[in-house]
């Protein structure tokens, strides 16, 4: 019940995505539209991946607690699953059914609905973060005000891992126009830059929509 008002605000004015059941899923908050995703990724600024040296997951304080008393990684499990149940905290899913939009696959164990990092953590952090502070790092790693925490089956979440889009892309090529705009908005928020194999597959990706 703490987390009503998170999960009704953050359903309100998005769309829904059906998994393969035919299920109705909600959605993480929707990317910009793609004129405005190809304006933001024209506007990136293209440069040379820093070190890794002082890089973990730590610093970008993943998973942190938000005023509703639970933790970022299940306040996304409860947003964006389906007939989820949670257990005696209030917080922690028990059940439900979770859509992997990478691979178009529904989940329905909890452990294997992992939460991926659109703009991986090592990403960002060779794209700039380092430079950051650890408020701004905190922000970015724990976003649920953009499309930067979505689910994703554990075997694609592994196979990602912090790869970027001149890397990796998701085997479902119909979510690859939306992975593209999600991946730019983010870099664009963040003022995060891009490498060169990076922005040109990103305009891949935008040239799927």
């Amino acid at each position: 019940m703490r987390r009503a008002a998170l999960i009704v605000a953050t359903l309100i004015g998005i769309a829904s995505l059906l998994g393969p059941s035919g299920v109705a899923f909600a959605d993480p908050p929707p990317p910009p539209s793609e004129s405005t995703a190809r304006t933001e990724l024209a506007a990136l600024t293209v440069g040379t991946p820093h070190s890794m040296t002082g890089y973990s997951r730590d610093a970008f304080d993943v998973w942190a607690g938000q005023p509703d008393g639970c933790t970022t990684r299940q306040d996304v499990l409860a947003r964006d699953g389906h007939n989820v149940v949670e257990g005696a905290d209030g917080c922690q899913p028990t059940s439900g059914s979770w859509y992997s939009a990478y691979d178009n696959k529904t989940v329905t164990v909890v452990a294997q609905a992992t939460i991926d990092h659109v703009v991986p953590l090592a990403d960002a952090w060779r794209t700039g973060a380092d430079r950051w502070t650890a408020a701004r790092r905190k922000s970015f790693g724990n976003d649920l005000t953009d499309a930067q925490l979505i689910i994703a089956s554990s075997s694609t979440n592994s196979s990602k891992s912090d790869k970027d889009p001149s890397q990796w892309k998701p085997p479902n090529t119909a979510y690859w126009c939306t992975y593209g705009e999600e991946y730019v908005s983010v870099k664009y928020k963040f003022s995060l830059f891009v490498t060169s194999a990076e922005k040109t597959a990103l305009g891949d990706l935008l040239d799927a929509c």
